[in-house]
């Protein structure tokens, strides 16, 4: 179920997911980043990195999720939070609730790919046996800016000026 309520702590933790995603984007990147938390502490953060590591898979998401996993040396994450600027895809959501991250927050809407409430609503799926507690819309203007200005930039310079 995914709800608009969100507490000043997740204001804070989204902030330092955007601080990745610029880090994103200045590398040529997809600027998303994501963090995840438990018990108020940050256990992984990752950005987009999917150029930079010919990985497919470097999804912010599923950076962050790795580098949690490592460092409680679990591959499960109950009680966690990620906060994550942009809605997650399809592999980002399977590998969240693989992992049994606890609580999903997120930055802006992905109208085209996004698995939680624009497309395929993944985590409202019933046959799945772990629920996700999801809240979306967390500072989604900065969020969105952040990715829109990318692409606008990418589409400016790469432009033709021949006729």
């Amino acid at each position: 179920m995914t709800t608009k309520n969100y507490t000043a702590s997740d204001l804070e933790w989204m902030s330092k997911a955007l601080q990745l995603a610029k880090k994103a984007g200045e590398a040529g990147e997809v600027p998303v980043g994501a963090v995840l938390v438990k018990d108020g502490v940050c256990v992984g953060e990752g950005w987009n990195q999917p150029i930079g590591c010919s990985d497919p898979t470097a999804h912010a998401e599923i950076n962050a999720i790795r580098a949690a996993a490592e460092s409680l040396k679990n591959y499960r994450l109950p009680g966690t939070t990620l906060y994550v600027t942009i809605e997650p895809c399809t592999m980002c959501i399977g590998a969240i609730l693989h992992a049994r991250v606890g609580r999903l927050v997120y930055g802006a809407e992905e109208p085209r790919a996004g698995a939680v409430v624009s497309q395929l609503k993944l985590p409202e799926c019933s046959h799945y046996n772990h629920r996700l507690d999801v809240v979306g819309g967390v500072m989604a203007d900065r969020c969105g800016s952040l990715i829109s200005d990318f692409f606008r930039a990418k589409r400016g310079g790469s432009q033709s000026t021949c006729s």
